[in-house]
């Protein structure tokens, strides 16, 4: 069985895209750009939430669940600096989707993550065939024509959000994870990625991703049991807990029991 890849990124904005589309001078910093191109925006289109193809990628973080017997059976680990820089991240993504042509599992991937990581392969020229494979059929007999990753109502790719919401309603990752008791979203916050990045807290900006890709694969484990799939609830939050550090998610932990 091939294993599940659960994933979330967080973004920052892309000033060198900013500059040459607005044609800010030289003298304007790179905060005023984001502030001066916000102004715009929200004039322009009423919202200053910039669309997928003016972010950079800060962190992609992966929760790989396996089922082949590999020890640990759950791994969860980022793709940040300063051991990638977004070049390498993003490469490295669409990599292990070519290796291990994993099931990928997300909250709104469809509709940021995965077009934001377009945008980057495209400008980086990186290469993803797997990804992108639309026939054929994988080592197992699994035919892509019916099952890609990129189609909207295929499931190799599952955004949970737009499943649960039948592509119609919305629904945030931190309700969705506490309406299903689960300990909601843990850290920075995604309105402060950009402050912490600049204030080079990497490692908080890495942590608050890594725990929302854990809640992508909490949910995930539990939309599979509602589905009729053979997975117990119960037995599949107990073999996550056991992967988990004590200490680096303690925080976590106390707030799942509570």
């Amino acid at each position: 069985m091939n294993p599940v890849l659960a994933f979330d990124i967080e973004t920052i904005p892309d000033i060198e895209a900013l500059r040459a589309l607005r044609g800010f001078p030289a003298e304007v910093s790179d905060e005023e750009a984001v502030e001066m191109d916000a102004r715009l925006r929200r004039q322009e289109k009423n919202t200053d939430f910039l669309p997928p193809h003016l972010h950079r990628v800060a962190v992609i973080s992966c929760v790989v669940r396996y089922f082949d017997g590999t020890s640990p059976p759950l791994k969860i680990s980022s793709l940040a600096p300063p051991e990638y820089g977004e070049k390498e991240a993003v490469e490295t993504f669409f990599r292990i989707i070519d290796k291990h042509t994993p099931q990928l599992a997300s909250w709104n991937g469809g509709g940021f993550d995965l077009p934001v990581l377009h945008w980057r392969a495209m400008k980086y020229g990186i290469a993803a065939p797997r990804y992108w494979q639309t026939h054929g059929a994988d080592e197992s007999g699994d035919k892509f024509r019916w099952n890609s990753y990129t189609a909207r109502y295929h499931e190799r790719h599952l955004d949970l959000m737009d499943a649960l919401g039948m592509y119609q309603t919305r629904a945030g990752l931190d309700d969705a994870a506490r309406l299903c008791g689960l300990p909601g979203k843990i850290g920075i916050g995604g309105a402060a990625v950009w402050d912490a990045w600049r204030a080079d807290k990497i490692e908080d900006v890495r942590k608050y991703c890594e725990a929302d890709a854990l809640l992508v694969y909490l949910l995930f484990a539990r939309f599979q049991h509602f589905r009729g799939a053979a997975v117990s609830i119960e037995e599949e939050y107990k073999t996550v807990r056991e992967c988990l550090d004590a200490e680096q998610w303690a925080e976590f932990l106390e707030k799942w029991r509570a």
